[in-house]
C-alpha cells in the first residue's frame, strides 16, 4: 500500500471540507434567489391586473374623477310653480333675496373684518362656523341691496366670502291660509321640500327642474349647457282666498270671546266636492322658516297649543249630535224606523242593571214630548236616539258612519295622518278587557263615549245629504296650469262610493236640518236665529263633553249647515274646542255672519 503523506490528508480534508461548503453555499443562496424572482413576478402580476382594473373594470369611475378635475357642472335654478285661489288671486311667491355664505375655513381677519361691516359680534360669527357642518356657512339671509354691494366693493378684505341670489317662499296672509297651503323644508343647500299642506302633496307638480351648465376649468375656459331649467308648474285652487280671510276672521273672534282652546273651519261645495276654505286655530306664519328668528321659529315649534297641528283635518273630537241625521239615516235605510213612528220624550230615558236593582239615568237636555224623526233631528232629542241606537246596535251605527267615511281613511289631495275612531263590542273586550254596555249604545247613539271625527270626515259625511246623494271626494286642486297659464289638467268632481240611500229617507232628514231653523213643528229648534237671513238655511248643532286634565267640564261644539236649502252652494262645518258653554248657540252668530257674507258679496 502506497504511502498517504500528511499533506495530501490535509489537501483531502480542505478539498472535503470545500465541498461541504459549497455544497452548503449553494443550498443557501437558491432559496432567496427564487423568492426574489417570486416576488418580482408577483409584483408585474398585480400591475397587470391593477391596469385591467383601471383601464377596464373602474374605466368610467377613474375617467369622472378625471373629468371632475377638467370639468365642473353648475345648477341653474328654476322657480318652484306657485298657488292661486279660484278667483285668480297669488297666495304663493318666489322672492329673489341675497344670502352670505363664509368658507368653514376662511382666514382670522375676513371674520374681523365681516363682524365690523355685519355690525355683529365675532363670536357669533364664529359660533355659526363652528356649529356647522357646512363647506361653506351661511352667516346672513335676505341682505339689502346697498348691503351687497358695499360687502363686494370690501372683497379683498373678506376672503372665502360669497354672496348667493338665492330664492325663498313667501306666503301670502300666512297665518291665514298656513294649514291649508303648508310651508317648505330646507332638504340641501339649493334644494326644498314640502312640509305639510299643499306644499306637501303638490310636491311633483310645483317641483323645478334644475339645468345644468358644463364649465371647463382648464386651458381654454368653456360653458356648455347640458340642460335648460324647467320650473314647475301653476296650480288654481277650489279656494276662495276671500272666503277664508272672512271665516278666519270671525272664527279667531268668537274664540277669543268664548275663550275656545281651538277652533276649526271647513267650507265644501257640494256640488263639486271642492273645498272651499279650511282653517285651523291656533295658526302659525309659515314664513318664519325661510327668517333666521329663531327665538319666533321656537315659539312656534315649543306651544303647548300646537300651532303646527292641523285640527281641521287630524284632530279627534268627540261628535255629539253631530251624527244624528247619519243615524237616522242608517234606522231609515234599515226600514227600522219612519218619521210617522213617535217618542214620548220626558226629558230622560233610565234603565236597569241586569244583575242588581241599580238604575241607570240617561238624560236629555229639555222634554220633547212626542217625537217624530224630523222634530228630533229639529231639537237635537237624545231619547229619541238613544231607542234608535238600541234597535240599531253599536256594530249597525258603526257599519253606516263607516259608510259616510267615518274613521275611514280615503285618497285625497291633501295630506291626512290620522282619522276618526268608533268604538265596538269587539274593540272594548279586547282593548279594555270589558263587556259592552247598554250605556255604551246609548252614549254612542248621541256621539258621546267611544267615538271622535275631524271636520274633514263630518263634511265628507254631509256631502250626500246637502248634495242630495252624491258621495263625493273633498278636492283642493281645481286646475294645474303651465308657464304660459294654459290648463294642462282640471279636476272633475269624483265619487267615492255608489249611493246607498233612498232620496225620499234623504229629503226626510233634510226637512228635519231644516226645521231646526225654521221651527215648523219643534219649537225647540236648535238654530231658529238662522230664520232671519234671506235665503234658507238646513242645520245640524252638536256639543259634546269633552273633559281633559287642562280643561275640566269643557266642550266640544259643532255647527254643520248648508245653503240655499233648496239648491245648496255651501256646505260649512265648524268646531270649538275646549268651551266651557254646554250651548250648541256659541256658533250661530259666526255661522250666520259668514252665510251673510258670503251671498251677498259681488
Amino acid at each position: 500500500m502506497p504511502k498517504i503523506s500528511p499533506e495530501e490528508i490535509l489537501l483531502d480534508k480542505l478539498t472535503q471540507q470545500k465541498k461541504i461548503n459549497l455544497k452548503m453555499k449553494t443550498a443557501l443562496s437558491s432559496q432567496p434567489l427564487f423568492l426574489f424572482f417570486g416576488l418580482i413576478l408577483i409584483c408585474f402580476l398585480i400591475f397587470l391586473l391593477r391596469i385591467f382594473q383601471f383601464q377596464f373594470l373602474e374605466k368610467e369611475k377613474y375617467l369622472s374623477l378625471a373629468q371632475k378635475n377638467e370639468y365642473i357642472i353648475q345648477k341653474l335654478t328654476a322657480e318652484r310653480g306657485v298657488i292661486f285661489d279660484r278667483n285668480g288671486e297669488q297666495l304663493v311667491f318666489n322672492k329673489s333675496e341675497f344670502n352670505l355664505y363664509l368658507e368653514k375655513n376662511a382666514p382670522l381677519f375676513t371674520v374681523e373684518n365681516l363682524a365690523k361691516i355685519l355690525k355683529e359680534e365675532r363670536s357669533e360669527i364664529e359660533k355659526k362656523i363652528k356649529e356647522s357642518n357646512k363647506e361653506k356657512v351661511l352667516i346672513k339671509k335676505n341682505l339689502s341691496i346697498d348691503q351687497a354691494i358695499f360687502i363686494l366693493s370690501e372683497k379683498e378684505k373678506l376672503q372665502g366670502l360669497e354672496i348667493k341670489e338665492e330664492i325663498k317662499r313667501e306666503y301670502k296672509d300666512g297665518e291665514i291660509f298656513a294649514h291649508l297651503i303648508g310651508y317648505l323644508g330646507k332638504e340641501t343647500e339649493e334644494e326644498f321640500k314640502g312640509k305639510e299642506g299643499l306644499e306637501l302633496t303638490l310636491e311633483e307638480i310645483l317641483k323645478p327642474k334644475p339645468g345644468e351648465v358644463l364649465i371647463k376649468r382648464t386651458g381654454e375656459k368653456k360653458e356648455t349647457i347640458i340642460s335648460q331649467p324647467k320650473s314647475g308648474k301653476n296650480v288654481v285652487l277650489y279656494l276662495d282666498a276671500n272666503l277664508q280671510r272672512k271665516i278666519y276672521e270671525l272664527l279667531r273672534e268668537r274664540e277669543k270671546e268664548v275663550g275656545a282652546k281651538s277652533a276649526t273651519a271647513l267650507a265644501l261645495d257640494p256640488k263639486t266636492g271642492g273645498v272651499l276654505s279650511l282653517i285651523s286655530l291656533p295658526s302659525f306664519d309659515p314664513n318664519l322658516f325661510f327668517s333666521q328668528d329663531i327665538e319666533k321659529i321656537n315659539q312656534i315649534l315649543e306651544s303647548p297649543f300646537s300651532p303646527l297641528f292641523n285640527r281641521a283635518v287630524n284632530g279627534q273630537f268627540p261628535l255629539g249630535s253631530t251624527i244624528k241625521p247619519l243615524e237616522a239615516l242608517a234606522g231609515l235605510t234599515e226600514k227600522l224606523i219612519s218619521n210617522s213612528n213617535f217618542v214620548d220624550c220626558q226629558g230622560k230615558i233610565v234603565i236597569k242593571s241586569p244583575y242588581s236593582q241599580k238604575e241607570y239615568v240617561f238624560k236629555d237636555w229639555k222634554k220633547h214630548g212626542l217625537t217624530n224623526l224630523e222634530k228630533a233631528i229639529a231639537e237635537s232629542c237624545n231619547v229619541y236616539f238613544y231607542n234608535l241606537g238600541k234597535i240599531l246596535g253599536p256594530t249597525k251605527i258603526k257599519e253606516y258612519l263607516e259608510k259616510f267615511g267615518v274613521s275611514k281613511k280615503i285618497e285625497t289631495d291633501f295630506p291626512i295622518k290620522n282619522t276618526g275612531f268608533i268604538g265596538d263590542p269587539n274593540w272594548k273586550k279586547e282593548t279594555k278587557k270589558e263587556n259592552w254596555w247598554d250605556g255604551d249604545t246609548f252614549n254612542l247613539s248621541i256621539g258621546q263615549g267611544y267615538i271622535f271625527s275631524n271636520p274633514f270626515e263630518i263634511a265628507r259625511a254631509f256631502l250626500p245629504i246637502a248634495n242630495k246623494g252624491n258621495f263625493l271626494k273633498p278636492k283642493f286642486v281645481w286646475k294645474v296650469l303651465d308657464e304660459k297659464g294654459e290648463t294642462i289638467s282640471e279636476a272633475k268632481p269624483e265619487t267615492w262610493r255608489e249611493n246607498f240611500l233612498d232620496l225620499k229617507d234623504l229629503e226626510t232628514v233634510r226637512r228635519g236640518m231644516r226645521k231646526a231653523v225654521t221651527g215648523e213643528g219643534a219649537p225647540l229648534a236648535s238654530a231658529k236665529s238662522l230664520n232671519s237671513l234671506p235665503f234658507s238655511v238646513a242645520v245640524k248643532t252638536g256639543t259634546a263633553q269633552d273633559s281633559k286634565a287642562d280643561c275640566k267640564n269643557c266642550y266640544t261644539v259643532w255647527m254643520v249647515a248648508f245653503a240655499p236649502y233648496e239648491d245648496p252652494q255651501i256646505l260649512l262645518v265648524l268646531t270649538m274646542e275646549g268651551v266651557k258653554d254646554v250651548s250648541s248657540a256659541i256658533l250661530i252668530p259666526v255661522t250666520k255672519e259668514i252665510l251673510e257674507w258670503y251671498f251677498s258679496k259681488p
